[in-house]
């Protein structure tokens, strides 16, 4: 009589060897679809990751906050700015070849805020002049800012209201040599400068939040906001490294 022996390699005279079959363990394969296997496992065990399915939100009423729209407008802002010949490398203004602007639109700062039936905007420009002079080689650069406002009458807007604005594009670039500039107190203390100018283009939209019940109706957030308190409002904004301070850009 022959004993089996498991894991042993079994003779019987007169048969090729036979090589026992290995058993697979319980614990190969991961007892759950959701627990990955290891990588030598990873071939044979499939994992379904489900994605748990999104709960209902909980709300304490059915009032919904939603924007109104005010009105939106395309509007123009101008920056303009006067520098003497002297602030840009000249002497005479004979000597001037030529002179261009280059305006960055990427560092823009402006500050906006919104008064009743009005829209104030005020910033600055960063712009590179160059200038090129008769008899010197190389061409003279200025790096420097120009500041721009624009008041935009918008029948309806109120304090509180939220503004928003599409990125500036410039619509055209303007420079005249010539400009007297004042220097000093004393009126007539002028000297020979050259005007810049760009002209800036973008459009501004004015949206209210209310509250709208399942019925549909409507109530504004601060009922008050377009009542005249009587007094002028006064503003102290902030300088122009700040960023845009009272706009959300519209991208």
């Amino acid at each position: 009589m022959t004993h089996q022996k498991c894991g042993v390699k079994v003779e019987v005279p007169g048969k090729i060897p036979i090589k026992p079959k290995s058993r697979r363990k319980k614990h190969d394969c991961p007892p759950k679809k959701h627990d990955c296997p290891s990588k030598e496992h990873a071939a044979g065990c499939e994992c379904n990751v489900k994605k748990p399915a999104l709960q209902p939100a909980r709300l304490t009423n059915d009032c919904v906050v939603v924007n109104s729209l005010v009105g939106t407008k395309s509007v123009q802002k101008v920056a303009e700015l006067t520098l003497p010949l002297t602030a840009l490398g000249l002497d005479v203004l004979e000597d001037l070849v030529s002179v261009q602007l280059v305006p960055n639109l990427n560092e823009v700062t402006q500050n906006a805020r919104i008064l009743r039936d009005k829209v104030v905007n005020i910033g600055v420009l960063p712009v590179t002049i160059t200038v090129t002079i008769a008899g010197v080689e190389a061409p003279v650069t200025l790096d420097t800012t120009i500041p721009f406002q624009e008041h935009t009458d918008f029948p309806g807007a109120c304090p509180e209201d939220t503004l928003q604005e599409t990125p500036l594009e410039v619509e055209g670039i303007f420079t005249q040599p010539g400009v007297p500039v004042v220097t000093g107190p004393v009126v007539g203390d002028l000297v020979t400068g050259i005007l810049f100018k760009v002209i800036l283009r973008t459009n501004i939209t004015v949206t209210r939040p209310i509250i709208q019940d399942a019925q549909g109706n409507i109530c504004d957030v601060n009922p008050n906001r377009c009542d005249n308190l009587g007094n002028a409002p006064s503003f102290t904004l902030p300088a122009p490294a700040n960023g845009d301070g009272g706009i959300i850009p519209l991208s």
